[in-house]
Formats: structure tokens, C-alpha cells, sequence
């Protein structure tokens, strides 16, 4: 190995930390340290929270939601999206900075960028799969589908890169990992056995159409899991359906293993500060 460049090589990308296809993504997790409180937070730190979560223009990253979690653990969640993992972090650190700080504490927190998964299909393969579950090769049923389809395809890979967050009132947020233990080895299962097992997924998930909206980013190589799940609901009844229902596909079954779970309440930096009762802007 003499370390020379190959001439022949294909020109290396330059050095960025912008995605060449999706964003950044960061979920944090917060609890009020009333411990450290004699009194709710003064107006100082009130206006500091307030600005952190409602940046200048500058600052502002692409997508920013905030939720008051459920739960004696969490307080309150931010989940910051943008192609500047320095303005992801950067609602981080404005909510962790002096004075405030030393009143929250960070509880959990998940790194991760937006991508289109492997197992969506091509045009080709949708076409493939129609014909496998029994539609008519060349019919004008089948070539409507796959028209259908390939119209889609673009605004719904669209959605998984650069999502736009719905208004629904409540979301679900836990992490997950495909295992690896003897007998249920997803990394060792061929691609077009895992691809059938997330395909039947799926369809399970079109079940709540219009009633949950779902984001996964992919946390491998970044943080400790390997995926990050967020589902939207329009009531939280449905966050508790789709993972039921969802988990007797075998993709789950056999194959997932789940981190905390969190439920959350889409709520303002204010509504938040109201609904703990640590202080109000008004």
C-alpha cells in the first residue's frame, strides 16, 4: 500500500457536514430540576426559554416542534430538524445555557438524519410485487397502479427527507433496533426476506392513514440505536393502536428490540412553562 491517489478514482465529494440527501435530526428530552428552584423561574429565564425555542430568522432551523411529555420522567420535548447540524444543537444549547441551565436537565436525548430507506420500493419493484400478489402482468389494472405510484413516489420520498411536521395534537417518540441474537439474526436474513417482512409492515401502517403520520431517521453510526420512531397522531388512541397492531408483524415479533418511550403533547414554549407550573410569560 504506498497511500498514492488513483488517478482514475472519481473525484472525492467536498469536505461538508451537510447531508447529500437528507437533514439532520435531534430529539431532546428535558425535566425541570425544581429541586433547584426556591421559587418558579424569574423573568429572565422565562424570556430565555422563550427565545430558545423561537430563534431569530437566522437561527431558525427548518423544522422545529415542542411537545409537554407525559410521565414523572421527561417534562418536555424539542425535535429540531435542519441540513446544519449546528442549528439542530444550537436549541440545545440556547436551552442549556446560563441562567437557565442550571434549572433543566437534559434526560435522553437521539441524533439522527432523515433518509429514504432501502426497502421503499422502486417503480420496478412495486410493479413486481403487484404481479406477486396476483394483479394481471401488463393489465390496465396493473399499469394504473404503477402509475399511480411513480406519481407519489417523489412527494412521499419528499416527506421522509425533508418532512413537514403536522399540527396533530399528540406524538409518540422511541428508538428501536433490528437484533442480532442467534435464530432471529436480521443482518444475516437476505434482502428480498427482510424486504417481504417490511412490506408487510407497511401495510399494516396504511391501516391508519390520515389518522397517524410517521417520520424514521436512522440513528446507525451516529447514536447508540439504530432508528429513531416518530409517529403523529390526531388522537393519542391511535399511537396506541398502530404499535399494537404493528407489532404482531414479524419484522417486530421477531425481530425489534424497543428503547423509552415517550408521549408527548404538541404545546408552545409557554403552554409548556404553564402546563409544569414553573413560570409564565403572561
Amino acid at each position: 500500500m504506498t497511500g498514492r491517489p488513483n488517478p482514475h478514482a472519481a473525484p472525492l465529494p467536498e469536505p461538508s457536514t451537510t447531508p447529500e440527501t437528507g437533514w439532520h435530526c435531534g430529539h431532546f428530552f428535558y425535566r425541570f430540576r425544581r429541586e433547584a428552584m426556591a421559587t418558579p423561574l424569574n423573568d429572565q429565564c422565562i424570556k430565555q426559554f422563550l427565545q430558545a425555542l423561537a430563534p431569530s430568522e437566522s437561527e431558525m432551523p427548518e423544522r422545529l416542534s415542542t411537545y409537554w411529555i407525559s410521565g414523572h420522567e421527561v417534562d418536555f420535548a424539542v425535535m429540531v430538524m435542519d441540513p446544519d447540524p449546528a442549528k439542530v444543537d444550537a436549541i440545545h444549547q440556547s436551552i442549556m445555557a446560563p441562567p437557565l441551565g442550571q434549572f433543566i436537565e437534559g434526560v435522553w436525548s437521539f441524533v439522527s438524519l432523515s433518509e429514504v430507506s432501502e426497502y421503499v420500493p422502486t417503480i420496478e419493484r412495486y410493479r413486481e410485487r403487484l404481479i406477486a400478489e396476483g394483479s394481471e402482468p401488463d393489465s390496465d389494472e396493473l399499469n394504473a397502479k404503477v402509475a399511480a405510484y411513480e406519481r407519489r413516489l417523489p412527494m412521499m420520498n419528499e416527506q421522509r427527507l425533508r418532512p413537514q411536521i403536522p399540527d396533530s395534537p399528540s406524538a409518540c417518540f422511541y428508538p428501536m433496533n433490528k437484533s442480532r441474537v442467534p435464530g432471529a439474526n436480521w443482518f444475516t436474513e437476505t434482502f428480498s426476506h427482510r424486504n417481504e417482512m417490511m412490506a408487510e409492515h407497511a401495510q399494516s401502517g396504511m391501516a391508519f392513514a390520515g389518522k397517524v403520520s410517521q417520520l424514521i431517521t436512522v440513528g446507525v453510526g451516529l447514536d447508540d440505536w439504530e432508528w429513531m420512531v416518530t409517529l403523529w397522531g390526531r388522537n393519542p388512541e391511535y399511537l396506541k393502536e398502530i404499535v399494537y397492531k404493528m407489532r404482531f408483524d414479524l419484522a417486530s415479533a421477531k425481530y425489534a428490540e424497543f428503547g423509552p418511550f415517550y408521549v408527548g403533547y404538541r404545546a408552545t414554549a409557554d403552554e409548556i412553562l404553564n402546563h409544569c407550573k414553573v413560570g409564565s410569560a403572561t
